[in-house]
């Protein structure tokens, strides 16, 4: 499998790569049972919790500052893939939109097909993380959390929630799907924090 899908990276992409990945040659879909399919005039995000509730619709999101990014991908089961290339809008922009509570500490991501997983709030507002709606200059595909999905590039991908569709403020920790199966709370690439202890 090595050499088909996946390669070792070289000394100058090195210092880009966490611990136990190797870099994959196209861009991999994992996914935990089936691929929702929600069309822009359905879709909405949701937040509520510690946060003045609010929902916003396609139209609300497409009118918040767009960005683009470029920021490296590392997937819990040990591949990365450098530099992609994202559309989108900064959870910093978006946050300009919603009015939470000081008391919240923890961010639960909700996601079509129910899919859960959790971040605290420093790992939220972090500048460099985004709601992804474009990937190499085309609309996000479903396969890879289309139309919708959240971006935290210093984390394993597993906290980047695909189709995501709310967020919940909360005053304390509560763990997503994966966290609830093994894996680690926080899940830093550097650190190789894969599985809880």
């Amino acid at each position: 499998m090595l050499g088909q899908f996946f390669h070792k990276p070289t000394s100058d992409e090195s210092a880009r790569v966490p611990p136990g990945q190797h870099l994959s040659k196209g861009f991999p879909v994992l996914t935990y049972g089936e691929t929702p399919q929600i069309s822009l005039e359905d879709w909405q995000l949701k937040v509520w919790g510690l946060a003045t509730p609010k929902t916003f619709t396609w139209s609300d999101l497409m009118a918040m500052p767009k960005s683009n990014f470029t920021a490296d991908f590392h997937c819990v089961t040990h591949w990365s893939k450098l530099e992609v290339k994202w559309t989108g809008i900064k959870v910093t922009d978006f946050m300009k939109f919603v009015e939470v509570n000081p008391q919240a500490i923890h961010v639960m991501e909700h996601c079509y097909g129910g899919y859960t997983t959790n971040v605290s709030m420093e790992d939220f507002l972090r500048e460099d993380n985004f709601f992804a709606y474009e990937v190499f200059d085309e609309p996000l595909p479903p396969d890879h959390g289309g139309p919708l999905r959240l971006v935290v590039p210093h984390l394993y991908a597993w906290k980047s929630g695909k189709w995501i569709n709310g967020l919940e403020f909360l005053d304390h920790e509560e763990l997503g799907f994966w966290e609830q199966n093994g894996y680690h709370k926080r899940g830093e690439p550097w650190a190789e924090e894969r599985y809880s202890d």
